[in-house]
């Protein structure tokens, strides 16, 4: 099997805009008491979690750093709520995806690369197609135009990490106490056979979470109909002696 990034296709000609940000949010972490840093990642989202039962729905409202303790409470009051596997560092997105759009948008969407949002029977065809973990969340999304596509947001779990061997030799550890990783992507990726996850065709990795991947049968099915607005960038395997080739582009 053979993996490809899912990057947004700047050539493509669409002028869609979409500004915006989920409903609700896990704070940022201010100053971590074993690595010092203050820091906050949004590029994980579940806009499947619905908080609206939780008592102190405000405190999720607004962007903001705490200390670890408050940040630790809060994470543990949306846990069971999440979806298993989720990873819940500082400032993950939870909920909807709020905003507004406008202009000409292709089939997949993506407002920010992390971001992967495809419009309503273009997903319906690739789960019609057998495509596994496929799972589109409404979104809050208001238009300024009549026709306005129906998009929904892609919940992408994180799993699959990248091989030790394209990381940078004297890296710093990965913080005990706050999880902290502040290592740059690397500009060869290479991707950790062990831990690729085998139920899903679309995943992000756990430790380079701004990075979408799917597989090789994600991307033939988009192909074979004709769902724009995405390129695919093959993504190395270790331990692979296959090399992927970047897929070409249906005929239009």
């Amino acid at each position: 099997m053979r993996y490809f990034t899912v990057e947004e296709d700047r050539a493509s000609g669409y002028t869609g805009d979409i500004d915006g940000s989920h409903k609700w949010g896990l704070p940022g972490l201010d100053t971590c008491p074993a690595c010092k840093s203050t820091w906050s990642d949004n590029s994980r989202a579940y806009p499947s979690v619905d908080l609206t039962s939780v008592a102190a729905l405000a405190d999720f409202e607004e962007a903001r750093a705490e200390p670890i303790e408050e940040y630790e409470r809060m994470r543990e009051l949306v846990r069971p709520l999440c979806p298993p596997g989720a990873l819940l560092g500082p400032g993950t997105d939870l909920g909807p995806f709020v905003g507004r759009g406008q202009g000409r948008f292709g089939q997949f969407v993506t407002p920010v690369p992390w971001l992967l949002l495809v419009r309503r029977e273009a997903l319906e065809k690739l789960q019609a197609e057998g495509l596994r973990g496929l799972k589109g969340c409404p979104t809050q999304i208001r238009f300024r135009q009549r026709n306005a596509p129906e998009l929904l947001e892609l919940e992408i779990l994180p799993t699959g990490r990248l091989h030790t061997d394209c990381l940078a030799p004297n890296r710093e550890p990965r913080c005990t106490r706050c999880g902290r990783f502040g290592l740059a992507l690397p500009d060869e990726p290479l991707l950790d056979a062990t831990t690729i996850p085998s139920h899903v065709d679309v995943f992000r990795l756990e430790d380079f979470s701004t990075v979408i991947v799917c597989t090789e049968r994600f991307v033939n099915a988009s192909q074979r109909l004709g769902l724009d607005g995405v390129t695919f960038q093959p993504l190395p395997v270790s331990g692979s002696t296959e090399q992927a080739r970047t897929p070409e582009r249906p005929a239009s």
